[in-house]
């Protein structure tokens, strides 16, 4: 058996690596889309296009403005007093933030009265537009609470003011809210599904197609060994990209791995073996390559959009919350933000470990049997 089992596996990794193309699609797309993810898809807004409207133009309206500027998250591409001009800016997309500081600024400021600042965001992105005005808001919060104190040491009171309330906010885990860093390990989580259920599903599918698959079942291999010998492989090239992927995260993005490199391993095969049992339950229901791609691009995206990745679980509707259960995506990528993000062991990961290895010993047997039938 394990003979056999050796020559299928020396055959299929013939197979899979005699054609350059086929390496290089396992190569390059994967760390295009480690850089495309690191580089360019973040949820932290920095330069956002602003067009200043200061029509009070005295020093404390210039030193509010300036606090926008030097955050990095704003940047000036025009002063005007004339407000037309800044919506103008903004109706064209030209800008995305308007600052207005009316007349009296200052003036309200020194006679103890609130001054308003207007701010005006493009809604069309609605995260974006959240996003500057919390940074809005934090600016003018510690502008507002720089003005008080200011004034407190100028003129103190025999008396204490009224009692208050400081936050003092500390981010665990990720303590610059990098965005990266939350992408980064569900791209492994991507990458390790899409390939291993696409080579899975395609290569039986493609043996059916130029007619060796009737020629291998007439030697002594039995299905089981054939089904060992179709999943190991990919298996394999798996872990590669794994590898590869986290590598790049962690020495180029400076990706943190804080837990166990072994755990990393342990629940990287679970969630092989479920991705791997899937590609091969598609190769049961397909005729031919193409059909066999369509399918596993049917799965693949759902799989995506109930992950959790993109959107948070909790904010789901109930139905859509139940089927995530069934989502091997779901655990792994619990999994992979809590060994690099929180260092956490498998005395925490223990239940996203054991429903991976439920997941992938159902579709599995599944698969096995499905497959087992088509071949008769």
């Amino acid at each position: 058996m394990l003979e056999r089992i050796r020559h299928m596996l020396a055959k299929e990794f013939h197979q899979l690596f005699r054609d350059p193309q086929m390496l290089r699609v396992l190569i390059l797309p994967p760390l295009l889309q480690v850089l495309l993810f690191g580089y360019a898809v973040t949820t932290n807004v920095r330069n956002a296009p602003t067009v200043v409207v200061d029509l009070d133009r005295t020093a404390s309206s210039r030193d509010l403005v300036s606090r926008f500027f030097s955050s990095g998250h704003f940047r000036l591409v025009r002063e005007t007093p004339d407000f037309r001009e800044a919506e103008e800016w903004m109706n064209r997309g030209k800008a995305g933030v308007i600052l207005r500081l009316s007349p009296g600024f200052e003036g309200a400021l020194r006679s103890n009265r609130t001054a308003e600042l207007q701010v005006i965001v493009d809604g069309t992105d609605s995260n974006t537009a959240s996003i500057v005005l919390s940074y809005a808001a934090r600016i003018t919060g510690e502008y507002s609470g720089s003005m008080r104190l200011s004034r407190m040491q100028r003129h103190p009171v025999p008396f204490p003011g009224p009692p208050s309330v400081e936050l003092a906010s500390r981010a665990w885990f990720n303590e610059n809210l990098e965005s990266r860093f939350t992408f980064l390990p569900g791209i492994i989580a991507f990458i390790v599904m899409l390939v291993s259920v696409m080579l899975t599903s395609m290569a039986v599918v493609r043996e059916r197609e130029i007619g060796t698959l009737e020629q291998i079942l007439v030697t002594p291999i039995t299905p089981t060994e054939y089904i060992l010998g179709k999943t190991l492989p990919f298996a394999l090239v798996g872990f590669g990209e794994i590898l590869l992927v986290a590598t790049v995260g962690v020495l180029w993005f400076d990706l943190p791995l804080r837990g166990s490199l072994s755990l990393l391993f342990l629940s990287s095969a679970l969630f092989l073996s479920t991705a791997l049992g899937i590609g091969l339950l598609i190769s049961t229901v397909s005729r031919t390559q193409q059909q066999a791609m369509m399918t596993a691009f049917l799965y693949f995206m759902p799989a995506v959009l109930l992950s959790g990745f993109l959107f948070p679980i909790a904010n789901m509707p109930r139905p859509a919350q139940w089927l995530t259960y069934l989502n091997p995506l779901r655990y792994y990528l619990v999994i992979l933000r809590g060994i690099f993000l929180k260092g956490t062991g498998a005395g925490v990961l223990w239940p996203q470990m054991a429903a991976l290895l439920l997941l992938g010993g159902t579709t599995l047997f599944v698969a096995a049997r499905q497959f087992r039938k088509t071949l008769s």
